[in-house]
């Protein structure tokens, strides 16, 4: 299996067919990042293209917890979709592409955070939180019974709304409104479906930090859905 060749007049008709306005790859099949990662070893622009096209909105997201300006964001992506060509063809599969995207992601990450004056580990984020109530106390009464019980479950599920464009947009700003370590653990973990090892080690977070973490930010968006579903009654 041929690798494609590492020289600039390579590199630059794959960065090129990832940012066509014609997209090369929406021809493809809907091929697994192994399959397209094959490809892209053996020389196949629109395979990249497809990688970019797949992956370049989560990689974006991630790159916003570090840095606050979008275009530095998107210097930040760029980088890493060039240091991934620079080193597909020594890819060997022990993890996934996208664990080995994201880690390549987190590095350049940090460093252009550490540049922006930005440089506060998730970690320390993490243990600023512990004293936080995953719930309101307030919600219960002396006897451990709930003053305000959560909105019913019942086909209007915030799963269900969410699917409608107002809700969506309350899901949005509740999430944008996290603190940053619980944004960033659910985001990895909900939207980009990592797992929770991979996640830890983006994060330098422990099991049970990630953990804490992932439960006040589900809360706290369920919270805000609950009260979107009430009428913007208090929860």
């Amino acid at each position: 299996m041929a690798a494609p060749r590492e020289t600039g007049q390579h590199r630059a008709p794959l960065m090129r067919s990832a940012t066509t306005v014609h997209r090369a790859d929406e021809g493809l099949p809907e091929l697994d990042d192994s399959e397209l990662v094959r490809r892209v070893q053996a020389g196949d622009r629109a395979a990249f293209a497809g990688l970019v096209r797949r992956h370049g909105g989560a990689l974006l997201r991630f790159t916003r917890l570090f840095v606050r300006e979008a275009a530095v964001a998107e210097e930040v992506v760029q980088d890493t979709w060039m240091a991934v060509l620079e080193g597909l063809a020594g890819f060997e599969g022990r993890a996934s592409f996208k664990t080995w995207l994201y880690r390549i992601l987190a590095n350049r990450a940090r460093t252009r955070a550490v540049r922006e004056g930005r440089s506060v580990p998730f970690s320390a984020l993490a243990a600023a939180e512990g004293d936080e109530h995953a719930v309101d106390p307030e919600r219960f009464d002396a006897a451990g019974e709930w003053r305000d019980p959560p909105a019913g479950w019942t086909d209007e599920t915030p799963e269900r709304l969410a699917l409608e464009a107002e809700t969506r947009g309350v899901m949005e700003a509740a999430v944008a409104a996290l603190p940053p370590a619980q944004r960033a653990v659910l985001v990895l973990r909900d939207e980009d479906g990592l797992e929770t090892e991979e996640i830890c080690n983006l994060l330098d977070l422990t099991v049970t930090n990630q953990r804490v973490l992932l439960h006040r930010a589900r809360t706290r968006v369920r919270q805000a859905l609950e009260a979107h579903m009430r009428g913007g009654r208090r929860c």
